[in-house]
């Protein structure tokens, strides 16, 4: 699943990222949360596409209470047709989710660590998403979205079984128009991601500033002159697609790229 994410670029490099106006609202986030509002891109009236600020946790527009929406942060993309809380949503109201990466924990209840993960290759994920207008009793409107997720990649299989639909910049117009979408909700490759831990400072909603994001292990490496860091997977010169697994870190306080 996805229950926390971050967004730290600003509404200019969101804007010409998504080819949208550029909204005064988005700011930097460093710890989204459920029910928490953060933007989303959409298709616009005009034919177009358009920022628009609303609550995570998707509210069925047929619910009688928007609480529903607490349960509703995520949809699986196998069962997505088959969920009437979606159904609609998945038909003709689907959006783009910015973000620059999300959190996933690892280890036992009590001692879970979190770690952060972003593309290798580019500054903001566009996550498959759904979006609802539901109205209460008077006819004041509450729009919600969720995030669809799939099964997990290899890579990211080994913190957990599930991981958001992480969609290639080509198939967003198609995602966000309604077209063939079957081959779109699948585990992003191995090798576009990467996945550092972080401080336990992100468990706790109230913490949204970039101390959240500070790679921990490099921080401890770094003050003891050891080697450690980041494991990334590094493009080989000699074969072009292939990839192998390396580690950015640091001896001595020197930076280096250490390869395994």
């Amino acid at each position: 699943m996805c229950s926390r994410y971050f967004l730290d670029a600003d509404g200019n490099v969101i804007a010409y990222t998504f080819t949208v106006p550029v909204d005064e609202r988005i700011r930097p986030r460093f710890n989204i949360a459920p029910t928490q509002e953060a933007p989303v891109i959409r298709a616009a009236k005009d034919g177009g596409r358009e920022v628009a600020m609303l609550r995570w946790g998707l509210v069925p527009f047929w619910a009688k209470d928007p609480k529903i929406g607490h349960k509703m942060i995520n949809a699986r993309g196998e069962t997505v047709l088959e969920k009437p809380a979606f159904r609609n949503a998945f038909a003709s109201r689907r959006c783009i989710v910015p973000a620059s990466g999300f959190f996933e924990w690892t280890g036992a209840p009590g001692a879970k660590l979190p770690h952060a993960i972003t593309l290798a290759d580019r500054p903001l994920i566009a996550m498959a998403g759904l979006w609802e207008r539901w109205r209460d009793a008077p006819g004041v409107p509450l729009e919600t979205y969720t995030i669809l997720t799939t099964p997990a990649s290899q890579f990211m299989s080994a913190i957990h079984d599930r991981m958001p639909v992480v969609l290639e910049p080509e198939w967003i117009p198609r995602w966000l128009t309604g077209a063939p979408w079957h081959e779109l909700l699948r585990p992003a490759p191995d090798n576009m991601l990467r996945m550092w831990p972080v401080s336990r400072k992100v468990n706790r909603v109230s913490n949204d500033d970039d101390a959240t994001l500070i790679n921990i292990a490099d921080r401890q490496c770094k003050q003891n002159g050891k080697i450690c860091g980041l494991i990334v997977r590094v493009p080989i010169l000699e074969s072009p697609g292939e990839t192998r697994v390396g580690r950015f870190g640091w001896k001595s306080q020197h930076a280096s790229l250490l390869s395994f």
